[in-house]
């Protein structure tokens, strides 16, 4: 195999997990930057997305009906959590939101195990997404150009989202100014909790798309929170962009150091994270006063 297959294979490797960590991400940014929440449980949304698609996915051998069907679940889980636990908290101290997610995310984590178990389960891929495709003069796992399909549609339709649409605007002026927004009668405690189920759909799509990767474990969800904060620290809390280049700068990196730099590639992303922190405290492309209004 030449050393352009090589390349090229890593490279691909890296977009589909960056694409990943974008749906996961761009969710988390998303509810950060209108609501300010900084949510830790969103990690336990993209686990619990993992576990309901693999029992949709086994029970009607569809894993598109899993994947079109279980972030709407999930997005009403996170209805649920928004209405009934963060909603009272929204005037209070931001520390006891941190402390409320924090605390969701451990019931959620004690439920799964709960209910599926402590061992890893194996989440199947369908038929038409297995095997390979030719790139180069080597092989290229046709389920991860699945993937990064996924992560491209998500992201335009989500950017039309947030880009052409009333509510759209709504939720870009209420990152840039919260206040100016609820003077123009708008109901932005409605538009809150919308937000937060399109935070937990996307954590949802996430975590459907990734069981076939990686499998479905309890530790799941906890291993991913940590990526996806880098991920928003180093694009930008409350950016969309920054979350698309946040998510693809870590994925390429993960993909490089697995292969060229095994002994450090947990550490790189970490190291990258604390450079963009000290160059540029508000991310490659997060606005300074996002979080302050």
């Amino acid at each position: 195999m030449s050393q352009t297959t090589v390349v090229l294979g890593i490279l691909a490797n890296g977009v589909a997990i960056g694409m990943l960590f974008f749906l996961v991400a761009s969710g988390l940014s998303l509810v950060f930057g209108l609501m300010g929440v900084v949510n830790f449980a969103h990690g336990s949304l993209y686990m619990i997305g993992a576990y309901v698609g693999l029992t949709v996915f086994d029970r009607s051998a569809l894993f598109l009906f899993a994947l079109l069907t279980v972030p709407f679940i999930i997005a009403g889980i996170g209805v649920v959590m928004e209405y009934f636990t963060l909603r009272p908290l929204y005037d209070r101290d931001p520390i006891y939101q941190i402390l409320l997610t924090f605390g969701l995310a451990l019931m959620f984590d004690e439920g799964v195990r709960v209910v599926w178990g402590l061992n890893s389960l194996s989440f199947g891929r369908p038929e038409w997404l297995a095997g390979a495709i030719s790139l180069a003069d080597g092989q290229f796992p046709r389920y991860r150009v699945f993937v990064i399909l996924l992560g491209i549609v998500v992201s335009v339709g989500l950017y039309l989202f947030l880009e052409r649409t009333r509510f759209g605007l709504v939720v870009r002026a209420g990152t840039n100014n919260r206040d100016m927004v609820e003077l123009c009668g708008v109901n932005v405690k409605r538009a809150f909790t919308i937000v937060f189920a399109v935070g937990a759909g996307m954590a949802a799509v996430a975590g459907v798309a990734a069981g076939p990767l990686f499998s479905v474990y309890p530790a799941m969800g906890s291993e991913m929170i940590i990526e996806a904060f880098a991920v928003v620290v180093i694009g930008g809390l409350g950016s969309f962009r920054g979350s698309l280049v946040g998510a693809l700068a870590v994925g390429l990196l993960q993909a490089f150091g697995n292969y060229y730099l095994v002994s450090f590639s947990s550490m790189l992303v970490f190291a990258l994270m604390i450079v963009v922190l000290l160059v540029r405290p508000h991310g490659l492309l997060g606005d300074p006063e996002a979080g302050h209004t």
